[in-house]
């Protein structure tokens, strides 16, 4: 399977078939503009060979599935689209003649007996036939093998024939009738009280939500509804609880993530492990809940009783029409769970809230006011960016056990007296890139488990990191500022008892100057014990490495290792004895000339991903004159750059990635070869800085099965001379299907003898090749071509090309066109596309028509997305396509003329175009949803000329306009101007408020200047 898609995704669609919602989770995203959504997924799966499922689909609605279905035609030959639905109609829709609808019949009682009996036996062995018969009887009540799975959980805790018979009799509830549903409430009754709190609680949270199990198991923590016996550990105990409810099929899709790699940059170094819950297990949980559980998503029709108290509330994306609501909840609020609302107003009211997780959007600082709850012992803060401090009031929340205030980078302190904060358990502080020292004594909370990020300050009234020394902390620690600490600190800080600890980053300020021998003493000090996952040491100046690096016994378990920029360091492990590692990372180590010393075979038999970056000085990969070889029999991703004297490639079969970046050609020569014979190689990119070199091909051109290619430089690839041989090169890429061009100054036009080998390409950008003017010149006319490029091209991305006045024939499978900061930018489909002097006689799309059609180069007829911004030249946009639906123009100031007949457009933005002055050739817009116009300050009309009803309409931004008439949107009807989610009309008139004072001539400056016209006074009456 994963051979064969390169592509895989699952989606649990349910009730609502929102289309931005299935395309975010198709790309992995959290896009919320939904248009945006569906042209990122359009990049994500273009020319890629995919298996994406939509589980549970209940949609009726054809023309939602058309907007997916459109989106997904990107993808690559082979593609599909697996839907599951209960429904004979939607299955209908879903087809629509492309595919026969497969009917599933029950599952056979064979394969459920199977089901049943791995959950009743995986914690016995069957004492009599008569259990084995008791089995049989209930596999004819089956509807399902959810409903298996909870019947064989039920009966895993059963040991007599007397409670097998009891839930065989409770199994005649399930029938054809009544289906699954009281089969998996019964499962629910059987699940011990504390484990039902848990799991119903679960029900706060939207269908198919991505639930991150470790904040679940603390918010658990937070409403009291983990039972603990003497000494036991809260946080076990809810694992416990998980990994049981789990187990009987409540949750599911249970997986792990790495950090993003913004994320691990700014410290976070743990994988999250997140599940989600079936769509009936999660209508279970919403039936035992009633009113004390309320969720809000972004859809209005969800608000249906948001009336009643509630006990439990989870809001995302409404704005602000919840007010009314959240003023008339009472104090038995318990768990308030915000999203993306502020309702930080309101939350001095909520004095017996427990759990708080407000939202990443929240305008304001959070002041001791809004914390009033003594009960609150969950607080999440977590991604927010407009708080500096916390108030020092949060200290005196005694029974606080969680604060989370990660990723709150403009936070530059916690409390002070955060040590009396004897309840908290868990701190997470990474990614707080502002934080300057820990606040003292942070010692003395002894029921701290979780610390993620440590910084070590200068000032006396700060925690040293001998604080650490009595606390448990496990997880993740990155300890930051370790120039601020000497060897009996470090030592005092007992990290080798801390068994709990996984992922440890050790960091000093690079721009210290200390000692040598104290980085030296500092790190050894800092010993961690020997079940490490993963090490990173960042600007540690000591001359050696301590020995517990060196010798390697203490890091046999250790999976993951990053050294950066210790410049000084002159001894290295040797990383080929590392056989746990996975993923080795060596930046600026100016001293390091090798991976291994030179011993008969050097195998890296784990490692998946190594990355050397900077490193001056290194020459081989093995030292010594010898043997150089060294294996890597899984790795599947190498990066290598600025490493000026590595003059080879290692031996990996497996390798999937190269990235090459260097000032000389000469890895970038032997990836291009490589790129030709290793035959899992998917992905190249190389920036190569020297522009002298050439390239010697081979003769025979061997098919890469290369399928995305990106350049920063390397203009030994294009053409700058018809006599230069380059093209053959080319010949082999015929399976690219995504390619960058960037910084390229030997690339002056549009290569179009290399655009008829990519026969694949569906992905083309071109950025800041500042030389590229536009197609190839014979006689200071463009040279013909024989016939059409690149003839599967779906998407073009031209970024900061200063020269590019026009673009090629663009193909007819062209689909999306984005086109930034180009600003000699005169003409996209050809001269024909332009007539006259646009801002003195404005044609019409009809009058481009006319013309001869044998001379138009006309526009891609399937193209439905077209931006253009900062071109500042750009005149005339006219004979748009009908099959266009996204329109944005940005700051095209000579833009005079926009025109086309665009019936299915869907959105259209146009912001900054001073001298456009009509939008009425674009025809009535009956399509139209989002309509946003900004600073036109000429523009007289809205486009449809009047005429158009905007049946369509769902947002309508209009700002800064003087000059437009707005009556076809006021003599909309009070009602249909209530159900925009978006208005924005207020400003239209109004002058743009960043173009300043508008000081035409002198005499007015006295009017423009504050206490100018007082000055001018003065002066008139003492001349």
């Amino acid at each position: 399977m994963e051979k064969h898609f390169e592509l895989r995704r699952w989606c649990c669609v349910s009730d609502d078939f929102d289309v931005g919602n299935i395309a975010n989770t198709i790309c992995r995203s959290t896009e919320k503009d939904r248009e945006k959504a569906l042209q990122d997924l359009q990049k994500e799966i273009s020319g890629k060979r995919y298996l994406i499922v939509l589980q549970d689909v209940w949609n009726r609605d054809a023309d939602k599935w058309g907007k997916l279905k459109t989106c997904l035609k990107q993808g690559g030959t082979g593609s599909v689209v697996l839907t599951t639905t209960p429904e004979a109609e939607v299955a209908q829709i879903m087809t629509m003649g492309v595919a026969e609808a497969y009917s599933l019949e029950m599952l056979g009682e064979k394969y459920m007996k199977e089901i049943i009996q791995s959950r009743a036996f995986s914690l016995q062995t069957p004492s009599s036939d008569e259990l084995d018969g008791i089995v049989a009887k209930i596999v004819h009540r089956c509807a399902g093998s959810l409903a298996a799975k909870a019947f064989g959980s039920m009966l895993s805790t059963r040991t007599t024939v007397h409670e097998w018979m009891d839930i065989l009799a409770k199994s005649n509830i399930c029938n054809d009738r009544t289906g699954i549903l009281p089969v998996l409430k019964l499962s629910y009754d059987d699940l011990p009280s504390h484990m039902k709190q848990c799991f119903a609680f679960c029900a706060i949270f939207p269908k198919d939500y991505e639930i991150d199990v470790e904040h679940l198991i603390h918010l658990w923590m937070a409403l009291d509804f983990v039972p603990l016996e003497e000494e036991d550990h809260p946080e076990t105990a809810g694992e416990e609880i998980f990994r049981q409810v789990t187990w009987r099929s409540f949750f599911q899709e249970v997986k792990q993530s790495p950090p993003l790699n913004y994320e691990k940059k700014d410290g976070m170094l743990c994988n999250t492990t997140t599940c989600k819950i079936h769509d009936l297990m999660h209508d279970i949980a919403l039936s035992v809940m009633g009113n004390d559980c309320l969720t809000v998503t972004d859809k209005i029709n969800d608000k249906k009783s948001i009336s009643d108290p509630t006990r439990h509330f989870l809001s995302c994306r409404v704005g602000t029409q919840l007010d009314g609501f959240m003023k008339k909840q009472p104090s038995t609020l318990q768990t308030l769970f915000c999203t993306d609302v502020d309702f930080l107003s309101h939350l001095s009211e909520y004095n017996s809230v427990r759990a708080l997780h407000l939202p990443l959007n929240t305008r304001h600082q959070v002041k001791s006011r809004h914390l009033q709850s003594q009960h609150l012992r969950y607080l999440n803060l977590s991604g927010n960016n407009v708080i500096t401090e916390l108030p020092g009031e949060i200290s005196m929340l005694y029974n606080l056990q969680t604060l989370d205030v990660s990723f709150c980078r403009g936070l530059r302190q916690l409390p002070k007296q955060m040590k009396y904060m004897t309840c908290l358990r868990h701190l997470y502080t990474h990614g707080c890139t502002s934080l300057t020292h820990m606040p003292p004594d942070i010692g003395q909370v002894a029921s701290l488990q979780t610390l993620t990020y440590f910084v070590v300050g200068t000032s006396f009234n700060c925690s040293t990191v001998a604080e650490l020394q009595n606390l448990n902390i496990g997880g993740q620690l990155v300890l930051d500022g370790l120039q601020n600490v000497d060897e009996s600190q470090a030592k005092a800080a007992s990290l080798g008892n801390k068994h709990k600890l996984t992922h440890l980053s050790l960091k000093w300020n690079s721009d210290a100057n200390e000692v040598q021998d104290c980085h030296m003493k500092v790190l050894d000090g800092l010993k961690p014990h020997g079940g490490l996952h993963m090490l990173r040491v960042d600007s540690y100046k000591g001359s050696s490495l301590p020995s517990w690096m060196i010798d390697l016994s203490l890091l046999k378990h250790l999976t993951e290792l990053h050294l950066i920029d210790c410049s000084e360091c002159e001894v290295f492990p040797q990383f080929c004895h590392l056989k746990a590692l996975q993923v080795l990372y060596l930046e600026k180590l100016d001293k390091l000339r090798s991976l291994c010393s030179d011993v008969t075979l050097m195998i890296f038999p784990a490692l998946k991903e190594l990355t050397l970056h900077d490193l001056e000085s290194m020459e081989r990969w093995v030292s010594g004159e010898g043997n150089d070889e060294v294996t890597f029999p899984i790795v599947e991703e190498i990066s290598i750059e600025n490493c000026p004297k590595l003059t080879s490639l290692p031996d990996a079969p497996k390798l999937k990635v190269i990235n090459v970046n260097e000032g000389k050609a000469q890895l970038s020569l032997l990836a291009i070869v490589k790129a030709t014979y290793t035959c899992l190689l998917s992905k190249l990119e190389l920036s190569v800085g020297d522009k002298e070199a050439t390239l010697e091909l081979d003769p025979e051109n061997h098919e890469s099965p290369l399928t995305e290619l990106s350049l920063g430089g390397c203009n030994f690839l294009f053409l700058s001379s018809p006599s230069q041989p380059t093209i053959g090169f080319w010949k082999s890429f015929g399976k690219l299907v995504n390619l960058e061009i960037k910084n390229c100054s030997g690339l002056m036009y549009w290569p179009e003898e290399v655009f008829h080998s990519l026969v694949s390409l569906k992905n083309l950008e071109i950025k800041s090749c500042n030389k590229l003017i536009g197609p190839a010149q014979v006689n200071g006319e463009p040279r013909p071509t024989a016939d059409q490029v690149l003839p599967h091209l779906s998407i073009i991305l031209i970024h900061n090309c200063g020269s590019l006045v026009e673009l090629f024939s663009l193909p007819p499978s062209l689909r999306s066109i984005y086109i930034i900061n180009c600003n000699k930018l005169e003409r996209i489909w050809g001269k024909e596309d332009q007539f006259g002097t646009p801002c003195d006689g404005y044609a019409s799309s009809s009058s481009v028509v006319e013309q001869s059609s044998a001379q138009a180069n006309h526009p891609p007829p399937n193209l439905e997305f077209l931006k253009i911004s900062f071109c500042g030249d750009f005149a005339a946009l006219q004979n748009l396509p009908p099959s266009l639906k996204s329109l944005i123009i940005f700051e095209c100031h000579e833009l005079c003329s926009v025109s086309g007949q665009l019936g299915a457009l869907e959105s259209l933005a146009i912001h900054g175009c001073s001298k456009l002055r009509s939008l009425d050739s674009l025809g009535d817009l009956p399509s139209l949803e989002c309509l946003s116009i900004e600073r036109c300050k000429r523009l007289a009309s809205l486009p449809g000329g009047g005429h158009g009803s905007y049946s369509a309409l769902r947002k309508a931004t209009v700002k800064y306009c003087p000059a437009i008439d707005m009556k076809p949107l006021y003599k909309l009807d009070q009602q249909r101007l209530d159900r925009l989610e978006v208005r924005h009309l207020s400003h239209a008139h109004s002058s743009d408020p960043h173009e300043g004072a508008k000081l035409r001539e002198p005499k007015s400056w006295k009017y423009a200047i504050p206490r100018c016209q007082d000055w001018a006074i003065q002066r008139h009456r003492n001349p």
